[in-house]
């Protein structure tokens, strides 16, 4: 397989096609489960806002949302193997793929979990949130690149409606600069955020933009499985970044899998300064620059 410049496998071709099948089909060997473990917490963080916040029924912002996953999961209270099945197994590869959207829609209806959230995907791949959207994992999408423009007034619209985002996938890839954009559409509203981070990459420079913008991050306790390596030298590549990062890597990435660690941003009561400026500002120190990044629709990298 062919590797970014980061060493890891480029999986670039199961996140552009016209169904999830392909993304399925291959991440189901590589044993992918992030979103699975992700979906606990993301589920009592909406319902946390709910509470304190009083709203019936809070707008979630999947960055890097692919076909919808994360969207699937908490909406149908679906598990990551149900939908492997779904994609992967029994008769999918024969289905058209009107029928797979008439079985997704039939999914919805039947199972999901109306007016507790909205779920709004921001991705760079149009195929994909075209998918989410028919079959009903999504309410809304955001087809864009913040990395490298700024967004739309429409977009900006439709990003300044979140309550809360969320990301299992590509934070590392996706940079301050599209945090911060989320953030600035969002006025003084400051939406609370969980990110799934992969131990390879520093949450560190995204902390300090969101320090600025007025919120305070913890790092949750525990580390999360993302999935296996898929080749050897992808382990060794990824093993010299946690190396020369300072991470140590005994007993996890070295038995052969990728980590993910968990970070929960929330606004402080008072903000540090306004906001107006920040989708403009710098990269953070040892971040290269926006266009030297990979597209945001990666649910294995970041780790979405």
């Amino acid at each position: 397989m062919p590797a970014d410049s980061t060493g890891k496998v480029s999986l670039d071709h199961i996140y552009t096609q016209p169904d999830p099948r392909a993304y399925f089909g291959t991440l189901r060997e590589l044993g992918y489960c992030i979103p699975q473990g992700a979906k606990p917490h993301f589920a009592a963080l909406i319902s946390e806002y709910r509470e304190v916040r009083k709203v019936p029924a809070p707008t979630v912002l999947d960055i890097g949302c692919s076909y919808g996953i994360n969207a699937a999961l908490l909406k149908c209270d679906a598990t990551m193997d149900e939908l492997y099945e779904r994609y992967a197994g029994g008769d999918a590869a024969t289905l058209p793929r009107a029928a797979l959207l008439a079985r997704d829609r039939e999914l919805v209806r039947s199972r999901g979990r109306s007016g507790r959230a909205r779920f709004i995907g921001l991705d760079t791949s149009d195929r994909a949130l075209s998918y989410a959207l028919a079959a009903g994992f999504l309410d809304g999408a955001v087809n864009a690149d913040l990395e490298r423009n700024e967004p739309t007034g429409r977009q900006r619209a439709q990003l300044a409606g979140a309550d809360l985002v969320v990301s299992t996938g590509c934070l590392g890839y996706v940079t301050e600069r599209t945090i911060s954009r989320v953030v600035a559409a969002n006025g003084d509203r400051r939406p609370w955020m969980a990110h799934f981070v992969l131990r390879m990459f520093p949450f560190d420079p995204i902390a300090a933009c969101l320090a600025d913008a007025g919120y305070e991050t913890v790092r949750s306790e525990g580390l999360f499985k993302q999935r296996r390596f898929a080749t050897p030298q992808e382990q060794s590549q990824v093993l010299d970044t946690l190396s020369g990062i300072g991470v140590d890597p005994r007993g996890l990435e070295t038995e052969g899998w990728f980590y993910a660690g968990l970070h929960l941003s929330r606004p402080r009561r008072k903000a540090a300064r306004t906001i107006v400026d920040l989708a403009s500002a710098r990269p953070a120190p040892g971040l290269r620059p926006a266009g030297a990044r990979a597209p945001l629709h990666r649910p294995d990298r970041g780790l979405n």
